[in-house]
């Protein structure tokens, strides 16, 4: 029987995977586990990595007959992977749009689960800028708040200012806090772009605010080497007034 397009494609990806064990000596790479902390490899911990739910690989390939399908003969749409990301997960980072409409017709399709990392579906959409993406989650029931890093954070680093913006008009928190106080005026100065800084300031985020080793939204534009940004951002955080000239609260 001849190979459909996806099953070709999964084969050539574990091909792939055994040439490059067997051209490192067949010692597997140890992948970084969540929080900076490193893994064992297989080879060292002498247990084989489990395979991706079927579910999981289908999204990866972007095979939405193969998902439909799976979840037709009662395949759980939130089955987890060894990092805990769901197939609705794995969609979103792999951008496979056929296959998150697929999973989305599925009613029991769980839209804030968490990976292993502590991202929701709507993160992911969020960093990666896809506005329609996001509020097709929301209105499936997204939470476009979370304790800790949260959809804000993640769309604030991202390259779409227009999902910064629809955030704040949800109802994100401008001030939210990851567990080390960065908040996503701090994300945006970083590594977002200056569109997104704008649209942060002009909701009134507080540039006061400071993370648990010190750093302001200014200082991680001087990180990045955003000088003219820095500068602006130290005269309104001086001046103590917001982007559209109304009085910064006490920071906390």
């Amino acid at each position: 029987m001849a190979l459909t397009v996806w099953s070709q494609r999964v084969w050539l990806n574990l091909v792939g995977t055994v040439a490059a064990a067997v051209l490192s000596g067949g010692a597997a790479v140890a992948q970084p586990a969540a929080r900076g902390a490193s893994a064992p490899s297989a080879a060292a911990s002498g247990a084989e990595r489990p395979a991706p739910p079927p579910l999981q690989v289908a999204a990866r390939f972007d095979h939405a007959g193969e998902v439909t399908k799976l979840l037709l003969a009662g395949a759980d749409p939130n089955a987890r992977d060894a990092q805990r990301n769901t197939a609705l997960h794995v969609a979103l980072r792999e951008e496979s749009e056929n296959a998150f409409n697929a999973l989305l017709k599925s009613p029991a399709l769980d839209v804030n689960a968490i990976n292993q990392a502590g991202e929701t579906p709507l993160m992911l959409a969020a960093i990666k800028g896809r506005l329609e993406w996001v509020q097709t989650l929301v209105a499936r029931g997204a939470h476009v708040n979370e304790a800790g890093w949260g959809p804000l954070h993640y769309a604030a680093s991202g390259p779409n200012e227009a999902v910064v913006r629809w955030l704040v008009e949800k109802g994100a928190d401008l001030n939210s806090r990851s567990p080390n106080g960065t908040t996503p005026l701090m994300m945006a100065a970083g590594y977002g772009g200056l569109s997104s800084v704008d649209v942060l300031l002009a909701a009134n985020a507080d540039v006061r605010l400071k993370n648990d080793v010190g750093y302001s939204a200014a200082d991680f534009a001087k990180r990045a080497g955003q000088d003219e940004l820095a500068q602006r951002l130290t005269q309104l955080a001086a001046h103590g007034v917001r982007a559209k000239g109304h009085p910064v609260e006490p920071s906390k």
